[in-house]
């Protein structure tokens, strides 16, 4: 992320170390002339709409709860192309 720019990333909000959360914070508080504004799609097993709005809070774009199928991976990948 320091060198390389990404247009999206999938953000596994659960990681070990440093979670999603974090990590969404520390993008979007990052050199955006280095790292742009990614649209990071949350990923993750909870599927509250609680867990929703936490993940829309900390600054990813949306949300994607697993499991999930093709057609949701699609639907929300035409919705973010730019």
């Amino acid at each position: 992320m320091k060198t390389q720019k990404f247009d999206l990333i999938f953000m596994d909000c659960y990681m070990p170390e440093m979670d999603g959360f974090e990590t969404t914070d520390a993008i979007r508080k990052g050199d955006h002339s280095i790292l742009g504004d990614p649209v990071i799609i949350a990923l993750t097993g909870n599927t509250m709409n609680a867990d929703r709005d936490k993940c829309l809070r900390a600054g990813m774009n949306d949300f994607l709860p697993k499991p999930f199928n093709l057609d949701k991976l699609e639907q929300l990948l035409e919705k973010w192309a730019k």
